[in-house]
């Protein structure tokens, strides 16, 4: 059967040519197999010309004879048809269908064939890899979001404890008047202090959440345009910290299409961070090759710890920087969703002669 299917060819026509194809095979056949049964009926009649019972019986074995022939050959033509055609195709297609509704995406739906078919099983291919693509960023973010839960609830342990506590000591003590002016003022700036920070958590844990709803807007800008934008932000954040920085440049096209707003709000977490830690230069690099757009920043100071290089990208990971007011730990967090959500990547590591290097990357359409 399958020489037969490869000398027809059967696979390279569509659905329509095929059934075309094979109808004409068919009635060809039909019309010779009715040719040789019409010269056998002949034969028998000149044979037994003198035998009238046996005369009487080729007409109607004849008849029989022919609708035979072109029963069977519908049920070949069809079953073949089938066979050449739907079979193969609908079996993958079936099989594919029960492992999608089992939830397993990882299955590769591949049929060699240019007709309809085949074309369906490329569409079905197509929906697949974009639910599978959707089902791992919804798993990324659900863990992400599960992760990030139990982080904010461990670091609102801290302010809630210490908040009960006061609280108890005023209920108990400020009744009896046990409590002094100067105590009470401090218990209370205290206590502000510590809900001011669980404000700054909440609208920080607020924002996160935003950021993983809005959508990528890419636009066409020129590569020296870009990254005069970026040198302009960074010569802002640098100068009020009174270190300095060096840019250059590498890039196989003139302009590329990025979401520029995200663009700059990465740029301007991992500059304020390399400011922050750096002595006192930072080296900033821009390049763009094989469809990404690579901003790299790497100071002179310390580098990051064994434990930062595992941490850093965590949310409000701050190592030991401990400033409430001016670092939340979020910074390297959300460089990594905005990175994510541009079909990037994030990654942070130390130079080999010292100091932090973090390298961001947005997929571009040039």
């Amino acid at each position: 059967m399958a020489k037969i299917i490869g000398l027809l060819q059967l696979k390279r026509m569509t659905l329509l040519q095929s059934f075309v194809f094979l109808c004409c095979l068919t009635l060809l056949i039909v019309l010779v197999v009715i040719i040789l049964e019409f010269e056998w009926a002949e034969n028998i009649q000149l044979r037994f010309a003198g035998h009238s019972s046996i005369i009487d019986w080729v007409l109607p074995s004849l008849v029989a004879a022919v609708l035979l022939t072109v029963a069977v050959a519908i049920v070949l033509m069809a079953s073949i048809f089938y066979k050449c055609k739907l079979k193969q195709p609908l079996e993958i297609l079936m099989k594919a269908s029960e492992k999608i509704s089992a939830n397993d995406l990882g299955v590769q739906i591949s049929y060699d064939s240019k007709d309809e078919m085949g074309e369906l099983c490329q569409v079905f291919e197509k929906m697949r890899g974009q639910l599978e693509k959707n089902y791992k960023a919804l798993w990324r973010s659900a863990e992400e979001r599960k992760k990030l839960n139990a982080i904010f609830a461990h670091d609102l342990r801290t302010p809630l404890s210490v908040l009960k506590g006061y609280s108890e000591f005023l209920t108990i003590y400020l009744p009896q008047n046990n409590v002094s002016e100067e105590k009470l003022l401090d218990t209370i700036q205290t206590m502000r202090v510590h809900i001011v920070r669980l404000e700054s958590y909440t609208e920080a844990m607020n924002s996160i959440q935003k950021l993983e709803d809005i959508p990528i807007q890419s636009r066409t800008i020129e590569i020296e345009r870009l990254t005069s934008l970026l040198n302009d932000s960074a010569r802002q954040i640098f100068g009020q910290r009174g270190k300095t920085f060096s840019s250059s440049v590498t890039a196989d096209a003139k302009q590329i299409a990025v979401d520029i707003h995200f663009v700059l709000q990465v740029f301007e977490n991992l500059t304020a961070n390399g400011a922050r830690y750096a002595s006192s230069h930072v080296n900033i690099h821009y390049s763009v090759s094989q469809g990404f757009f690579f901003i790299t920043v790497a100071d002179d100071g310390a580098g990051f710890s064994d434990e930062a290089l595992q941490k850093a990208m965590l949310p409000f990971y701050r190592g030991e920087v401990w400033d409430e007011n001016e670092h939340h730990g979020l910074g390297l967090y959300i460089c990594k969703v905005l990175c994510e959500k541009h079909e990037g990547s994030l990654y942070v590591e130390n130079r080999p002669n010292g100091g932090g290097n973090v390298t961001a990357s947005f997929a571009v359409d040039k």
